[in-house]
């Protein structure tokens, strides 16, 4: 049963990657869902479970609302961090359910329960994987698809990824995880930033050997149109409450390492992952006080403190773009004016950065190019792997 799985989902990669380029000649990108014609033939006469939330449209429609449409038998829905919906704040527990358009089931993969269990699948005969990612390795979407598929390698169910457009696809940067500090937030040895899409990924997590015991999931994946890694994709749904546009999808892997010191990343306020700041940062012209926001039950860092720290809403998106990798100096700067430096990191920071030597570094005084250059080595034999899984054209 194993050996049959594998070739069909063998074949079934091998018809997407060589059927005839879609209808459409023009130069918009259109994501894997849009690609209907594609997988309907897939999933016909088939038990479907999905992956998917808020991001997952096809043009104007949900891909649930989409499937159902078609016809197509879903018996689940899997949600994750953020929820089915995307309005949930980050880190809040998603809780079970059903939708409340369609009544169909709905389990959580945020909380106590990251992947899915063979119950979960029983019965399934395709789970479909559509959730627009950011890129970046500490954002938990990737962390749910390399769960799923280890749950699809162990149950022998087909994993179809319907390819999304990687927005900050066009560079790789960053420390490569140290499994000694794997967590939700970095269940993968690649790099903060690593220049994939979804179905690139997958492709890696597969014959990389980076499911448990080395196993394999049945994988077929649905490529955008129009797409390289040279495209600059703007995102049609913001991903999560906490990335609202562009500016902040670029700043993200920067500043996001924040979340591991005792600074505010504009959490509470209308512009998240744009500023940051403390209340005892004292060397700033910019102040902002976090205060809470309907909807949102995690309470902000220094929540009705006037926070002192630093505004990047004045960088444009070229700005951002021309200058492609991770910006440590926000990082370093930040320590260097801190007070109570002994209070300044977390113990999260090392699940964020998948390294135990960041902190230390900046401790010591290490400058960006020192930091930066340490990591090369590993970052290398990650670039030259990576290249085997690309079903874009690269940067």
């Amino acid at each position: 049963m194993k050996d049959v799985l594998k070739i069909a989902g063998f074949i079934f990669l091998l018809i997407i990657v060589t059927q005839v380029k879609a209808q459409n000649l023009s130069d918009k990108v259109i994501p894997g869902a849009e690609r209907v014609i594609m997988y309907k033939p897939v999933i016909k006469n088939k038990v479907i479970a999905v992956v998917a939330n808020h991001t997952s449209m096809v043009g104007n429609r949900h891909l649930v609302d989409t499937l159902v449409s078609l016809g197509a038998n879903i018996k689940k829905i899997f949600c994750p961090e953020h929820g089915f919906r995307g309005n949930e704040d980050a880190g809040k527990l998603i809780k079970n359910g059903r939708d409340a358009k369609t009544g169909i089931p709905i389990v959580s993969l945020y909380g106590k329960k990251v992947k899915p269990t063979a119950a979960d699948l029983a019965g399934i005969d395709v789970v479909i994987y559509d959730l627009q990612d950011v890129g970046v390795r500490f954002y938990t979407y990737i962390s749910t698809l390399t769960y799923m598929m280890d749950a699809c390698a162990e149950s022998f169910k087909l994993l179809m990824v319907l390819d999304r457009p990687n927005p900050n696809g066009f560079y790789v940067d960053g420390p490569v995880l140290d499994l000694k500090y794997k967590s939700f937030v970095g269940v993968l040895p690649i790099p903060v930033v690593y220049g994939m899409t979804p179905g690139e990924l997958a492709g890696m997590i597969n014959k990389e050997g980076w499911l448990s015991k080395g196993a394999e999931c049945s994988l077929g994946v649905i490529k955008c149109e129009n797409y390289t890694h040279k495209t600059l994709y703007r995102l049609p749904v913001n991903p999560s409450p906490n990335l609202q546009n562009m500016k902040a999808v670029y700043l993200y892997p920067s500043l996001a390492l924040f979340e591991g010191t005792a600074i505010n990343v504009g959490r509470g306020t209308d512009f998240p992952f744009q500023v940051f700041g403390h209340p005892r940062l004292t060397e700033a012209s910019f102040q902002y006080k976090p205060r809470s926001i309907a909807g949102v039950s995690v309470s902000p860092p220094h929540l009705g403190e006037t926070c002192n720290g630093v505004d990047l809403r004045g960088l444009s998106e070229e700005e951002l773009v021309a200058a492609p990798g991770l910006n440590l100096e926000y990082l370093i700067s930040a320590y260097q004016k801190f007070p109570d430096k002994a209070t300044f990191f977390n113990s999260f920071f090392e699940n964020l950065a998948g390294t135990g030597q960041l902190r230390k570094q900046i401790i010591s005084g290490a400058n960006a190019a020192e930091i930066k250059a340490s990591w090369q080595s590993e970052l290398q034999k990650f670039k030259e792997a990576r290249k085997k899984y690309l079903l874009y054209a690269d940067f």
